[in-house]
């Protein structure tokens, strides 16, 4: 197991940035592609984003692409997040995970094998 810690989150105003930060301890950070989860009041855990092994390729989920920007620097075993023109509706605990190596979809969450506690974003109108 890793473990992934989430920070950066807080409040901000609708329209703003937020850049958040999810380290991971371990080894062989560089293996694994990771992914970025949401989850609101009263809604399903819901894919954001992901990122291949060495940043190569992303995928986002439809509610964030052309706002968010997930990357990561494989020396510091930190994937960021980088969220821009944020609006109410993102607002959600936000968690880091690592993508199971054996897996075939970047939305299902079952396909990650670690996850972090989570940071609050909260959006203010």
């Amino acid at each position: 197991q890793v473990q992934l810690v989430e920070s950066g989150g807080g409040l901000v105003q609708t329209g703003g940035s937020l850049r958040l930060s999810c380290a991971a301890s371990g080894r062989s950070f560089s293996d694994y592609a990771m992914g970025w989860f949401r989850q609101a009041p009263g809604k399903e855990r819901e894919f954001v984003a992901g990122i291949t092994r060495n940043g190569g390729s992303t995928n986002y989920g439809d509610s964030v692409k052309g706002r968010f920007t997930i990357s990561r620097d494989n020396a510091k075993n930190t994937v960021y997040l980088q969220m821009n023109s944020l609006n109410i509706d993102d607002t959600a605990v936000y968690y880091c995970a690592r993508r199971r190596l054996i897996s075939w979809s970047w939305e299902d969450d079952r396909q990650y094998d670690s996850w972090g506690q989570g940071t609050q974003v909260t959006v203010s109108s």
